[in-house]
């Protein structure tokens, strides 16, 4: 298993890289999900995924990352099994960031015009389910093994190198 990020540089690092996948996913996902990702044009697509980029990479940076390392590793297992410490992890990652990013996809049908007819509440857990059942394995199979990879591979062994005299 690769390295994890480490130092405020690498966690940056490591969360855009994350954002940047989740987000590409879940985005194209919801919208296929609501028929709207062949009503927009590129340029709207565009401006929604900055848009929802910043939002996510701000949640996960000052909410959803700092609780859920605390709640993950408040709770008792082995913290010097890597791979158990990834997976507690990510799924408190995925379970924050569903639950906040569902709202805010909530949001932005309801500005749309997209939210008609169903009670907000069972829309909201039905968001939740349907994201969470995507987001966890994606996180855990595809996305999370490839960023892990990618970040040890040429941001962390960047640090890591020392220059010759």
């Amino acid at each position: 298993m690769r390295e994890l990020p480490t130092t405020k540089k690498e966690q940056v690092f490591f969360g855009l890289m994350m954002c940047t996948g989740m987000v590409v996913v879940m985005m194209s996902f919801n919208l296929w999900h609501s028929g709207l990702l062949g009503k927009m044009s590129p340029l709207e697509i565009l401006l929604q995924f900055i848009l929802c980029f910043i939002i996510a990479f701000l949640v996960e940076s000052f909410i959803v990352g700092p609780v859920a390392r605390k709640i993950a590793f408040s709770l008792p297992f082995d913290k010097t099994n890597k791979i158990l410490s990834v997976l507690v992890m990510s799924f408190f990652m995925v379970m924050g960031m569903v639950l906040i990013m569902s709202l805010y996809g909530m949001i932005s049908g309801y500005l749309a015009n997209q939210l008609t007819g169903a009670s907000i509440l069972s829309t909201y857990l039905h968001t939740i389910a349907r994201n969470f059942s995507l987001a966890l394995p994606y996180q855990l199979i595809i996305l999370g093994p490839l960023v892990r990879y990618v970040f040890g591979k040429f941001i962390k062994s960047k640090g890591s190198v020392v220059p010759s005299m």
